[in-house]
């Protein structure tokens, strides 16, 4: 299982869900919008702190971005 590309199909679910834009996340969680994108996509090794940063301006907790239910 690739959880880098995990983790950026649950940012992207719940970026949609709460009908938001790259920008706005990026915007909100203080983080570049192309580092929102590469992440998404599974491109990007995050870290724990911008992980929480994107939690938090999701409002979402860790285990949903983690949770693998496709």
């Amino acid at each position: 299982m690739n959880y880098r590309k995990l983790l950026g199909e649950n940012i992207k679910k719940y970026r949609k869900i709460r009908r938001i834009s790259q920008e706005q996340l990026a915007e909100r969680s203080k983080l570049h919008r192309t580092y929102i994108g590469a992440t998404e996509r599974g491109e990007r090794n995050i870290s724990i702190d911008n992980i929480e940063k994107i939690c938090k301006a999701l409002d979402v907790n860790l285990k949903d971005l983690i949770n693998d239910r496709r």
